[in-house]
């Protein structure tokens, strides 16, 4: 089992992450924090980077049932998407498999909220 999903797609980089951003919220989630890689590499190492967003996503609801089923699994949120340009005019975009990662937590509890969770991530890549 592979600990993400992805999908490499033509396209302009910015128009993909808002149609991630579109696609997360048709699923339920909400993007908490945005980081983008390529700008931190190049202020804080004066590297050149290809560029790489993580967004950190989270729908509530799971969220809340996973946090009160196991009270260190905020370890674990928000679910990590990224989006990075592979070539010029293609972009990957991967999410984590939450099925994959919740093996490593002995909770029974979670495994119900990290199968749909994982069948909407899974979505959401599939469509954008």
């Amino acid at each position: 089992m592979s600990y993400y999903f992805h999908k490499t797609i033509p396209g302009d980089f910015a128009a993909v992450v808002q149609k991630l951003k579109k696609e997360l919220e048709k699923e339920g989630f909400g993007v908490l924090t945005e980081i983008n890689i390529d700008e931190t590499f190049k202020k804080k190492l004066d590297i050149d980077f290809r560029r790489y967003q993580i967004l950190g996503a989270c729908n509530p609801p799971f969220a809340y049932k996973a946090l009160s089923a196991e009270d260190k699994i905020g370890t674990m949120l928000p679910c990590n998407v990224i989006v990075q340009e592979t070539r010029e005019g293609e972009v990957e975009v991967a999410a984590v498999n939450p099925v994959a990662s919740m093996q490593a937590v002995e909770n029974e509890k979670l495994n119900d909220i990290a199968m749909e969770v994982s069948k909407r991530l899974l979505r959401v890549v599939e469509k954008v």
